[in-house]
């Protein structure tokens, strides 16, 4: 019912930035917020950031915070996540995320559509 599609990962040095973008289509009146996870390898997915989309509300991560920030546009019903001083942790599939109804911003159980997911690969 709502798709949404990731682009902007790629390989970049320690210290360096990527703007990741989440292009959502479909029935996108019903989405509240959306959100960044982010899962790297072996280990579970964590939650990023987020953002709501009608009073543009940003949440972060601890471990991203003064690094990363979210923001959308609504009118092309678009999410971005500029990532500056990228550290070798970084390095993950950043995954996109769509919720109909946020109350706890960071649980993966409150989101209803995902994205593929994007490669974001940080070398030392």
């Amino acid at each position: 019912q709502v798709q949404l599609v990731e682009s902007g990962g790629g390989l970049v040095q320690a210290g360096g930035s990527l703007r990741l973008s989440c292009a959502a289509s479909g029935r996108t009146g019903s989405v509240y917020g959306m959100g960044w996870f982010r899962q790297a390898p072996g280990k579970e997915r964590e939650f990023v950031a987020a953002i709501t989309w009608s009073g543009g509300s940003t949440y972060y991560a601890d471990s991203v915070k003064g690094r990363f920030t979210i923001s959308r546009n609504n009118a092309e019903n678009t999410m971005y996540l500029q990532m500056n001083s990228l550290k070798p942790e970084d390095t993950a599939v950043y995954y996109c995320a769509a919720a109909n109804e946020l109350v706890l911003v960071t649980a993966k159980p409150q989101y209803d559509y995902w994205g593929q997911g994007t490669q974001v690969t940080v070398s030392a």
